[in-house]
């Protein structure tokens, strides 16, 4: 049985980097609705709660019983999460006039106190809060104080629970990792989650839950869903079979490409030609998030057609990882957008869902694949998203437009491998504009598409900056661009970070 710390998330954008800062320290964590603490107990060391958007004096503020949590196991509230735990418990917390936001240093700690254990006095910290914990109820003891903030942190007497008002989780908080490190102690945690203790399990589990049944899983060509592949090959074997369906929107020569790369690893994979269903689809539909659906339910066309082709299929298994469960649907309900992986494809086909990396990050996904023993280029492929080119063409999509796009990002992706970028970017690609403007080519005036470069850098996809590529790169790949591909006479660079932008236009 896998020890875990649970996370309680009350709705804070940076309630997943505790869960990676908790994998990076080796012990495995699990991100939950903050109403919906884990039935099955026998396995938890830990409990954190997470920061909220939300005031805790706010009536519509999200609201937990810790009743059975407290006292029970170590507690860490962070943020909200501390003020939670003070505000229920009889204290006060009062908007601060301004918003406490950016770095702080640490004015008093506690020397004895263990989650505190060699954290320096004056070291930075990140605060992020419009509310201040003003009053705490006589068994709370203050450990820590910034210049402007008393109370910022706490320990509750009689009980291994503490509360600090700044984010450990974050970089710009320099001694945030060992404050959790110091936490997983007193959790009592042996800190033994790694990518090989994650495959002996998983596979282990895959052969309990799926036995002798037979499992479909969708391929896309990326690292997650191939990745998955390798799992499920490694614990059932023949009794996977994968489907590679062409859309007629990846990339130049991709499905030929990962067809062979799929014959290396051994594993059963169909290959299907369905682009002239997706084109008439998607015929003068312009809406991302209808193109988007359109994808969603013709992959689900097609699957349910190949899956009926197959005898005694009970499974759908899909390479589906944690951020793809956040941004298709927030905690507070909210669609950010929609992800085929998680849409209807298992209802329609009366198939059970199978998703053994649902709970990675991507950068984790990519050390599972290195543990299997995968080729270098398939671990290191870059994200694509599902819906392929449809959400990099900006408008009606149409066989001219694909191949203009197809033709300008091939010259933009080969140009990152020749030029030893490749594996420094995130995820790269080009978009191409609903706008056409004037150029000179010759002596001809022309009149043509505009496309811009997209490159990101990211370690999780949940934020990105965009990638400083050299200026004379950038030149060249624009010269590349404009010369070979017919209909373009324009390239910009995208510098737009997440947030507040996306790393897709769509």
């Amino acid at each position: 049985m896998q020890e875990k710390i649970v996370i309680l998330d009350f709705g804070s954008q940076t309630t997943q980097l505790i869960g990676r800062r908790l994998r990076e320290l080796n012990e495995y964590c699990e991100i939950v609705p903050y109403n919906k603490f884990p039935e099955h107990t026998d396995d938890i060391k830990g409990v954190i709660l997470s920061g909220s958007p939300y005031s805790v004096y706010d009536p519509t503020a999200f609201k937990a019983d810790l009743t059975n949590i407290r006292g029970k196991y170590p507690v860490l509230g962070i943020c909200y999460g501390a003020q939670y735990l003070a505000y229920t418990s009889g204290g006060k917390v009062e908007s601060a006039g301004t918003r406490e936001y950016g770095r702080a240093n640490l004015s008093y700690i506690h020397g004895e106190d263990e989650l505190l254990k060699e954290v320096q006095l004056g070291s930075q910290i990140w605060m992020s809060h419009g509310d201040s914990i003003t009053e705490i109820p006589t068994h709370f003891k203050k450990i820590a104080s910034s210049d402007d903030v008393e109370l910022a942190a706490y320990k509750i007497e009689g009980e291994q629970t503490w509360g600090v008002q700044f984010h450990p989780e974050v970089f710009h908080t320099l001694d945030g990792t060992l404050l959790l490190e110091n936490f997983l102690d007193i959790c009592g945690c042996t800190k033994n989650w790694s990518p090989a203790s994650f495959i002996e399990s998983t596979v282990a589990e895959l052969k309990a839950q799926l036995g002798n049944d037979r499992v479909l899983l969708g391929l896309s060509g990326g690292v997650d869903s191939s990745v998955a592949a390798v799992l499920l090959n490694k614990a059932i074997g023949k009794n996977l079979t994968c489907i590679f369906v062409d859309h007629g929107l990846l990339r130049k020569n991709e499905f030929e490409n990962v067809m062979r790369d799929y014959e290396h690893l051994g594993l059963n994979v169909i290959g299907v030609n369905a682009k002239d269903h997706f084109y008439k689809a998607l015929d003068g539909v312009s809406d991302p998030e209808q193109k988007r659906k359109i994808i969603g339910a013709g992959f689900i066309d097609v699957f349910d057609e190949e899956a009926h082709k197959i005898k005694d299929v009970k499974w759908l298994a899909q390479g589906t990882i944690y951020p793809d469960i956040i941004e298709s649907l927030s905690i507070t309900g909210t669609v950010i957008k929609s992800h085929h992986n998680v849409g209807g494809l298992p209802e329609k086909m009366n198939l059970k869902l199978c998703e053994p990396l649902r709970l990675l990050f991507k950068d984790e996904v990519r050390r599972v694949g290195t543990e299997l023993g995968m080729m270098h280029h398939l671990i290191k492929r870059q994200p694509f998203p599902g819906p392929g080119l449809a959400v990099r063409i900006l408008g009606d999509i149409t066989e001219d437009k694909v191949r203009i796009l197809q033709e300008a990002d091939d010259i933009f992706i080969n140009g990152l491998r020749e030029w030893n970028l490749y594996d420094s970017v995130w995820q790269a690609g080009v978009i191409l504009l609903p706008v056409q403007s004037v150029g000179v080519m010759g002596d001809e005036r022309t009149y043509e598409n505009a496309v811009a470069l997209r490159a990101v850098t990211s370690t999780d996809a949940m934020t990105a900056d965009w990638a400083q590529l050299p200026y004379d790169f950038l030149a060249k790949m624009s010269n590349e661009i404009i010369n070979k591909v017919k209909g373009v006479n324009r390239v910009v660079y995208d510098i737009s970070s997440k947030p507040p932008a996306t790393i897709e236009w769509e």
